[in-house]
């Protein structure tokens, strides 16, 4: 798994109480995010720079679990790079797996979206969805100040509660009838409590982890060669490009549980 920080332990937690016996490998860029805000091409650089570690160690199959990275690097990977790592190599994402569910939950047909600028610039969640359920509007809100106050651990404060409810404000004066929100970004399951009280009534708040542990599932059932390629020992590890004991010390607030890292230079 890889992502540009913390985000993707959300996810991983997810997958490892889903699917226990399988081996992970967990990458953080750390020490170039966030990813947010940079440009296609710095995001894509970065993204297939640690791609291509993890094949060269050994990784089948990479699952992209920052949506950033998923929006602006995912496709072109896919396309241009990823037959060089041989047959069989797969790299997969969030977007995709979260778009395909979302109009399963929407009664009003208007469906918000959370995310950082670079996700919501990128277009893919609107894109995504129309695909799937092609008469859903998507609404989108970028929340540059929510992943700053998690990394921080300001998670109950009332900066925190004003930038919380800000966003969410902004969102729904595009449309008042937004009743599901896709918390587009891994970060942001951590305010999900703060988020959901400022809700209106009724709405549906939508996270990834458990959405993309079951679409996994799915994927490894029809690809069966896929699944009898991957290792089976339940083992954990994980890299930064950061340093391994801030890593560490932060990790815990994502994974929901204690996290030894190794240090990578890339």
């Amino acid at each position: 798994m890889f992502d540009s920080g913390y985000g993707g332990l959300t996810v991983l937690k997810e997958l490892v109480a889903h699917l226990p016996d399988y081996d992970y490998l967990y990458l953080g860029d750390n020490a170039r995010a966030p990813y947010g805000s940079r440009s296609f091409d710095t995001v894509y650089e970065y993204t297939l720079e640690c791609v291509t570690h993890l094949f060269d160690r050994g990784c089948e199959l990479i699952i992209l679990a920052c949506n950033t990275a998923s929006a602006k690097a995912l496709r072109t990977i896919q396309q241009k790079n990823l037959s060089a790592f041989g047959p069989g190599k797969r790299v997969l994402g969030v977007i995709r797996p979260t778009a395909e569910i979302v109009g399963d939950y929407s009664k009003t047909g208007h469906v918000g979206v959370f995310a950082t600028n670079g996700t919501v610039t990128s277009g893919s969640y609107p894109i995504e969805i129309g695909k799937s359920f092609p008469a859903l509007q998507v609404f989108q809100e970028a929340c540059p100040m929510w992943v700053p106050l998690i990394e921080n651990n300001e998670l109950n404060n009332p900066g925190t509660e004003y930038f919380v409810k800000q966003y969410i404000d902004r969102l729904f004066v595009q449309s008042r009838y937004i009743d599901t929100i896709i918390l587009a970004c891994t970060h942001y399951p951590i305010l999900k409590e703060e988020i959901n009280r400022h809700l209106p009534a009724g709405v549906t708040l939508l996270s990834q982890g458990n959405i993309v542990a079951h679409s996994l599932e799915d994927y490894l059932n029809r690809h069966t060669d896929m699944k009898e390629r991957l290792s089976k020992n339940s083992t954990l590890n994980f890299l930064t490009t950061d340093t391994a004991g801030l890593f560490d010390e932060q990790a815990s607030l994502f994974f929901g549980a204690p996290v030894s890292s190794q240090h990578l230079a890339l």
